[in-house]
């Protein structure tokens, strides 16, 4: 994402807000004190509202409150919060009143220059009439507190609502002392209600809709304090953001979702950004750390919400550390929360959401020290969605430690879930009653939480909206198909206009099957978290042009150069190319290379000699594999239909892939082929193949056993990369 860009389209959603460039500050040597404290106070003001009340006629969110545990568990044990600087007003407490008294005692009142300010809101976001028409709409971006009502005649014959405008939060901004400030807002403004299993975090609004005379006898009062006119306030809002760093998770028209997990709601992008900063080696800056969340964002909320960012101009604030915080702890995926006897209590939050369900039971933490040397290790045996328990089998380990994966556990009875769409209307029982007998799929109504995908008919509705989105192809009204969680539909996965329910869901059996299979190789992904270090990068054939590279975070001293990390690239049709894996480790390791395109399917790419041994799996220590390599191999790797997003996954294991390569050479056998990538027709048997491969022959400890339950992969033994690009 090119930064020009970026900063533009940022800027677009932030001067709605009214979050723009103000010097209200005093002149001088304020930002050379704050350099020169050295123990700088840290506060928070951490808002969530899920508990809207009927009465306003604003639908209940579910992840808002989470989304504050969220930020608030990542400033205490990751940026070095003291939890008494944190200030959380959640559902009831947060009022109008609440939250403007809780910015002017607990922040305002009390940060000093060099002082690390942050405040997070999640909830509704809406809009309002701005009077001095900052944007070509007219409009500005509000904050619906929890007693802000909207009657059920609005919008129709207009009215006005006790939202907090965006010029007043600017306002109490501009009032800090302090420029190191970061506001993180996860709501949007683009119209309410529900998508697929996701909540949209907005009121509808509009130029019918004006705030409370309240708000702005709000803002004559601080511009009295701030001795500015409303001329001088108007033209200095309009140039940028006044101080700090703002990031909001969405751009102006777009959806911010809240969204379901396993067994737990929050804001796709709050769980994304936190749970990316935990894992962090190094220097997190905005600048990174924002584009590489919104990529996540995207996919995991279905709804092309692209979270922005924007700093004060020439602050160089983008290149700072994220909230102005530049000493850090060690990266981990847990922290302990409490210990009692040989158990304990762990907070989950740097866990990855693709992979939160290989941590249930079985799967091993490290405690780790301020160096990243071991001290102990947890076993968990349960987990309520970030919360889990677990045994302690070594060390002398205290809340507050941090923890890192060691091991985790994918389920050998993981299952798909499919939630029912009530497009389906009286087929929806028939439904439910054939997947009931499919293997390995579940159901579940979409109001019970995480799904999937979802099984729907494409009603004129939804054709709408999709053409809204300007797909370049919409499935026929009336097709049965899948969609994901935010009702976006799954390519090559709908059928003819008529077709019977129980036809389609045989037409669908391969589809779930390559779904399926997608899920459970993704489960291993541990390019955060494994030991083992290894690269890959993807380039065009015969260009010296670096598309997209991958490399085992903590496996490295320093990552490879230049730094690329998945950019997910568009390539048009036709496109030759070619990966480059590094393994430099001092051992010999074993590959798997497996290519998912965009309606499922997925094909073996390494190995691809299907009359050798196990050994045509090795890639010896400190050296590389190119694939498809132009001397050896009879093929190349073309970018062709369908179009869409494309994932590249390789597997490294300090263990050959005996079983595996066993069923492949089975397969390719059976299809008269000798060598060349091989499509699986039956995905499930081989990844459950390799999944059997990567788990250990024996447990590192007497009370972490090899079962019939798991899969256990060990970050010291194993390394799972993916490089998702797109084709277009």
């Amino acid at each position: 994402m090119h930064r020009r860009y970026f900063l533009h389209a940022a800027g677009a959603t932030l001067a709605t807000l009214g979050l723009n460039q103000w010097e209200v500050m005093q002149k001088g040597d304020r930002y050379a004190q704050a350099l020169a404290q050295s123990t700088p106070r840290k506060l928070a003001l951490l808002v969530g509202i899920n508990e809207y009340p009927e009465s306003s006629n604003l639908s209940a969110l579910q992840g808002c409150v989470t989304d504050v545990e969220l930020q608030r568990q990542l400033l205490i044990h990751r940026f070095g919060f003291n939890s008494k600087d944190i200030l959380t007003l959640t559902n009831g407490q947060a009022t109008r009143k609440g939250i403007l008294t809780a910015f002017e005692t607990h922040l305002i009142q009390q940060a000093k220059p060099g002082d690390v300010v942050v405040f997070h809101y999640s909830g509704h976001g809406s809009q309002v009439v701005d009077p001095d028409k900052d944007t070509p709409d007219g409009l500005n971006s509000t904050f619906v507190p929890v007693d802000s009502v909207l009657p059920l005649e609005f919008p129709a014959k207009g009215g006005t609502v006790k939202d907090i405008m965006g010029h007043t939060l600017f306002l109490l901004m501009a009032a800090l002392q302090t420029e190191n400030v970061t506001a993180v807002l996860d709501s949007c403004h683009s119209g309410g209600g529900t998508r697929g299993v996701m909540r949209v975090r907005s009121r509808d609004g509009g130029s019918s809709i004006s705030a409370d005379p309240e708000e702005f006898d709000y803002q004559k009062q601080w511009l009295a304090k701030l001795n500015l006119s409303p001329a001088a306030y108007k033209a200095q809002r309009r140039k940028g953001v006044a101080k700090g760093t703002v990031i909001a998770s969405a751009r102006r028209d777009q959806l911010a979702a809240d969204a379901p997990f396993s067994e737990f709601y929050a804001g796709a992008f709050t769980y994304l950004m936190t749970q990316y900063l935990w894992q962090q080696t190094g220097r997190a800056t905005v600048i990174n750390t924002v584009p590489s969340v919104a990529r996540n964002t995207t996919k995991v909320s279905s709804s092309n919400q692209e979270p922005q960012f924007e700093v004060k101009p020439g602050s160089n604030n983008e290149q700072k550390p994220i909230f102005f915080v530049e000493k850090t702890t060690v990266p981990a995926e847990a922290v302990i929360t409490k210990v009692s006897g040989n158990t304990a209590e762990v907070w989950l939050g740097g866990l990855a959401p693709e992979s939160l369900v290989a941590f249930d039971k079985n799967a091993m933490l490290a405690a780790v020290d301020a160096s990243g040397k071991s001290l102990g290790q947890i076993v968990l045996r349960s987990r309520d969605g970030l919360v889990g328990r677990g045994q302690l089998i070594q060390g002398d380990v205290k809340p507050g430690g941090l923890l890192q994966e060691q091991m985790r556990g994918v389920p050998t009875n993981f299952s798909l879930i499919v939630g029912l769409d009530p497009s389906l209307g009286n087929e929806l029982e028939q439904a439910q009653a054939i997947l009931s007998r499919t293997p390995r799929v579940q159901t579940k109504s979409l109001k019970a939480g995480e799904v999937h995908y979802i099984l729907a008919r494409v009603t004129p509705e939804y054709a709408g909206q999709l053409r809204s989105q300007k797909l370049p192809e919409v499935p026929p009204v009336g097709s049965l198909g899948l969609f994901t969680p935010g009702l976006e539909p799954i390519p090559g996965s709908f059928g003819a206009t008529k077709e019977a329910i129980a036809q389609g869901l045989t037409r669908l059996q391969p589809k779930f099957k390559a779904l399926l299979a997608a899920r459970l190789v993704k489960l291993t992904l541990n390019s955060n978290a494994s030991r083992l270090n290894v690269a890959v990068s993807m380039q065009p054939v015969g260009k010296q042009q670096l598309l997209a590279s991958q490399f085992t975070v903590r496996g490295t001293q320093k990552p490879p150069a230049p730094p690329v990390a998945n950019l997910n690239p568009q390539l048009p049709l036709k496109t030759a190319i070619q990966f480059q894996i590094q393994n430099n480790e001092a051992q010999d390791l074993y590959l798997s290379v497996l290519g998912i395109n965009s309606d499922g399917e997925m094909a073996v790419l390494f190995p691809n000699r299907w009359t050798e041994s196990d050994e045509a799996m090795r890639i010896l220590a400190k050296g590389s594999l190119q694939l498809p390599n132009p001397t050896k191999d009879g093929f190349s790797l073309v970018t062709q239909e369908p179009k869409g997003a494309t994932e590249v996954l390789i597997l490294a294991s300090t263990a050959p892939f005996g079983k595996a390569m066993k069923a492949l050479q089975s397969i390719a056998s059976r299809g008269g082929q000798t060598r060349g990538p091989v499509s699986l027709a039956e995905p499930v048997d081989v990844v459950n193949d390799l999944l059997a491969d990567l788990s250990p022959t024996r447990s590192a400890t007497a009370t972490t056993p090899v079962t019939a339950e798991t899969h256990l992969v060990d970050t010291t033994q194993t390394a799972a990369l993916s490089i998702t690009f797109e084709i277009i």
